[in-house]
């Protein structure tokens, strides 16, 4: 038996791509990502101990999350959530 693959109907977009970001939100994820990933590096030169390089590793995780959900204008839990910012509604 074939498992046949889900697609969208005629006309519709599948969820992952759809953009459910505001641009002032997804250029506030681009800076704040980016900041992260560059103070996150910083911090990891001078690491001295596990925890501390867990935690800038993390860190500078949690900013390339930021960067590619604001790049991509698409938030998953935004998603799972069914939030839509009010300027992104459509009447």
């Amino acid at each position: 038996m074939t498992r046949q693959s889900e697609s969208p109907p005629v006309g519709r977009r599948s969820a992952w791509r759809t953009v459910n970001i505001t641009p002032v939100e997804r250029v506030g994820r681009i800076v704040v990502g980016l900041g992260a990933i560059v103070v996150g590096v910083i911090l990891l030169a001078a690491a001295s101990s596990v925890l501390a390089i867990v935690l800038e590793v993390l860190l500078v995780l949690a900013g390339a999350d930021l960067l590619v959900t604001g790049a991509l204008g698409h938030c998953p839990l935004y998603r799972k959530l069914s939030y839509v910012p009010p300027s992104l509604r459509r009447p």
